[in-house]
């Protein structure tokens, strides 16, 4: 796509604004990138790369002032859509565009997109670890870590880009066309951002609203949300479906998972062969077969990826054992539904690291969750006093507020026997105490391996 001499302000100093910003640059764009932090809030090096390659930097403030400047504006995902320059924008009829929808237009490879409150990593990794060893010109994108932008002009016609997409990113698409869509599923979240669950379903249902008839969705079928969502889309659906039997679709019973569409009538694994724990993961695993069963995976590859797949980190990832004591770090159980799912894939019983940022949500159900399997809980964060509310209203009596991280994992420890776990699974954001859900999660690895 030529850019030469257009305009564009590129809004979030972050991974994806600043590979926005340089493939912009190397597309012949004049390019201004933007932030709200001062200078000294900023990484220099990176600043300094930026300058060097000739992108001029707008920091400290909104660009209220250059937005009717520039013939294109594209956002990062941390940064809010309803902000008054952004609004400034479209009321002038400047293009206001995110960096998935950037990239795309730069994308030679089919996309294989991936959404839903929870499971989207876990998803992503899998089906991107299937396309790997179907097709070496594969890339793994989006909110899992590396910007789309970053990887683009790799791309090949013969290959593919597995992309987890986030509600934020999804807001600013235009006419992004995944060749194969997933919804996981929808719990609240982000509401702090969304302002309703409607519109944070509007949100997540964007990733199909430009697919056609020769297109594939795969959609939850047990969940409500997403099984509403087949009316609504124009692409082939494929449910899957946990502990249900389906006429078409992939689904599982006790003991293992089928598939039925595409040509397909068979047995694809057992269960006890995966090496992912939890009834969560079992969709996960029907979710990535019939992605990539949609997008033309021999059925032989996804069979041998899955039995070799194991965790993802941050995500019900074992760390150690000590004193009979197992440690599990779950710090992408970023919202309360992620975390109910890691409590009841704990074969044992449970010690729990629960509290942090909050998005909205309500631990009732959470907690609920807990039945006899959590008897301990050591409360950190932002949110700590709501949690323990929540706790007392629950008659739940044996927790503790801790002052620091490190503390709450010693109460943990302490509180624990021989045959329980400790389990690090937040049920919220990170960014009260960390830069992010992996720093959280490092912090807690290093942490235990020192207590070993």
């Amino acid at each position: 796509m030529d850019m030469t001499n257009k305009r564009v302000l590129v809004s979030g100093i972050a991974r994806s604004g600043i590979a926005a910003a340089h493939l912009l640059k190397k597309s012949g764009a004049d390019v201004t990138i933007q932030d709200a932090k001062t200078e000294d809030k900023l990484d220099r090096t990176t600043l300094d790369e930026l300058e060097k390659e000739g992108i001029e930097l707008y920091l400290g403030t909104n660009p209220d002032d250059i937005v009717e400047n520039m013939d294109m504006i594209v956002m990062s995902p941390g940064v809010p859509t309803d902000l008054p320059f952004v609004l400034k924008a479209k009321e002038k009829g400047i293009e206001v565009i995110g960096e998935i929808e950037l990239a795309w237009r730069y994308c030679k490879s089919p996309v294989i997109g991936i959404t839903g409150t929870n499971g989207k990593t876990t998803t992503t990794t899998l089906v991107g670890d299937i396309l790997k060893a179907y097709t070496e010109n594969t890339y793994v994108v989006g909110n899992i870590g590396t910007p789309f932008a970053e990887e683009v002009l790799k791309t090949t016609k013969d290959g593919a880009v597995v992309a987890e997409l986030s509600s934020f990113q999804l807001e600013t698409i235009d006419a992004f066309r995944p060749k194969v869509s997933a919804v996981l599923n929808i719990t609240p979240d982000h509401l702090n951002r969304h302002h309703s669950i409607e519109n944070y379903i509007a949100a997540k249902e964007r990733i199909f609203e430009n697919q056609t008839e020769q297109d594939f969705c795969i959609l939850n079928y047990n969940d409500e949300a997403t099984a509403k969502m087949a009316e609504k889309t124009k692409a082939k659906v494929i449910y899957f479906a946990l502990d249900t039997e389906l006429v078409e679709g992939v689904y599982s019973d006790e003991k293992s998972i089928y598939i039925r569409t595409l040509g397909y009538d068979e047995k694809v694994v057992d269960i006890d062969q995966l090496k992912i724990l939890g009834g969560h993961n079992v969709e996960n695993a029907m979710a990535a077969i019939g992605c990539a069963a949609a997008f033309g995976v021999p059925m032989d590859i996804i069979r041998r990826v899955l039995k070799e797949f194991t965790a993802v980190e941050h995500r019900i990832e074992y760390v150690t054992t000590i004193n009979g004591i197992e440690f599990y770090n779950d710090s992408k159980g970023t919202n309360p539904d992620a975390s109910i799912k890691a409590v009841e894939a704990m074969k044992r019983p449970i010690c729990l690291i629960a509290g942090g940022y909050d998005k909205g949500s309500s631990y009732k159900e959470f907690i609920a969750a807990f039945g006899d399997k959590v008897k301990f809980v050591a409360v950190i964060g932002a949110v700590k006093f709501m949690i323990e509310e929540a706790l007392k209203d629950a008659g739940f009596t044996n927790y503790k507020i801790a002052e620091s991280f490190t503390e709450a994992i010693d109460m943990c420890y302490d509180n624990a026997e021989e045959g329980d776990c400790v389990l690090l699974s937040p049920a919220c954001a990170s960014w009260d105490m960390f830069d992010s859900y992996e720093q959280r999660g490092e912090i807690f690895k290093d942490y235990v391996k020192r207590l070993k």
